[in-house]
C-alpha cells in the first residue's frame, strides 16, 4: 500500500471514529490504535489523537448549533473547569502509564451499560434541567476530575460526559451531546497545545485522521438531532459493551 492510499485509509477510518464519538464517545479506541499501527510510538499516538479529537469537535459543536442544539454558557463554564483538569492529565500522559487507567475505565463502562439498560426512564427529554445552584458547583467539580482523564487519554470519556450531564444536570441526551462537543473541544485544545510545546506530535497522520473526524462528527451531530435521544442511547450501549470487552481483555 502506497502512501497516498494510507493517507486515505486514515481519513476513512477517521469518519466512522468521527460519527462514533459524537453519538456516543470511544472513537479514540479505534483511532489510538490505527495511529499506533502506523508506526507511532504510543505516546506520540496519544497526542497526535489530539489534532483527531479538537477538529472533530469543533466541528460537531458547528453542526449542533447550526440545528439550534446548545447550552451556553453552561458548556463553557464546564470546558474551562475540565481544561484545568486536562492540563495535569496531560502532563501525565507523558509520564505515567495507561494500563491501570485501562482497567478502571473498564469497569466504569460496565456500571454505565447496567445504567443504560436498566434505568431507561431517566434518559428523557422532558426532564427539568439542572443546570444552576448546587448542580452547577457539582458540575464544575466533576468536569475538572472528567477533564484529567480527558487530558491523559480521553478513550471513552464521551460516554462519561454524558451520563453525567443527564443523570446530575438532567439533560437529553441530544442536549447533552451537543455540551459534549463543545466541552471536549475547550479541554481538548487545551491539552493539544500542551503536547505541541512538548514536540509530541506527528502532524501528517494526525491531519489525515483529522479530515474524516471533521466529516463524520458534522454529518452525525446534525443527524442525531433529528433522531432524538432514542439513537444516541443505543449508540452509547453498543460502544459501552465494546470497550469494556476490549479495555479489559485486550
Amino acid at each position: 500500500m502506497d502512501a497516498l492510499h494510507h493517507k486515505i485509509v486514515l481519513a476513512l477510518i477517521g469518519f466512522f471514529a468521527g460519527i462514533i464519538n459524537t453519538l456516543a464517545g470511544g472513537g479514540s479506541l479505534i483511532t489510538l490504535p490505527i495511529f499506533i499501527f502506523y508506526g507511532l510510538p504510543p505516546a506520540v499516538a496519544n497526542a497526535t489523537n489530539r489534532i483527531t479529537i479538537v477538529v472533530q469537535s469543533l466541528t460537531g459543536t458547528l453542526g449542533y448549533h447550526s440545528k439550534g442544539v446548545h447550552t451556553f454558557p453552561f458548556n463553557i463554564y464546564l470546558g474551562i473547569s475540565a481544561s484545568i483538569g486536562a492540563l495535569l492529565g496531560a502532563w501525565i500522559a507523558l509520564w505515567i502509564d495507561g494500563s491501570v487507567f485501562n482497567k478502571i475505565l473498564a469497569v466504569l463502562m460496565v456500571v454505565v451499560g447496567f445504567l443504560l439498560l436498566f434505568k431507561p426512564n431517566v434518559i428523557s427529554q422532558n426532564t427539568v434541567e439542572r443546570t444552576k445552584g448546587k448542580y452547577f458547583f457539582m458540575a464544575l467539580l466533576g468536569f475538572f476530575f472528567i477533564g484529567i482523564y480527558g487530558g491523559f487519554i480521553n478513550a471513552g470519556i464521551g460516554i462519561v460526559i454524558l451520563l453525567f450531564l443527564n443523570r446530575v444536570n438532567r439533560l437529553s441526551l441530544v442536549k447533552g451531546n451537543a455540551t459534549k462537543v463543545a466541552i471536549v473541544f475547550l479541554y481538548s485544545t487545551v491539552a493539544l497545545v500542551y503536547f505541541i510545546a512538548q514536540d509530541a506530535i506527528a502532524w501528517e497522520p494526525g491531519l489525515w485522521m483529522a479530515s474524516g473526524t471533521a466529516i463524520g462528527a458534522w454529518w452525525a451531530s446534525r443527524w442525531s438531532v433529528k433522531k432524538g435521544d432514542r439513537v444516541i442511547r443505543w449508540a452509547m450501549i453498543v460502544m459501552v459493551s465494546g470497550m469494556a470487552l476490549k479495555l479489559w481483555f485486550f
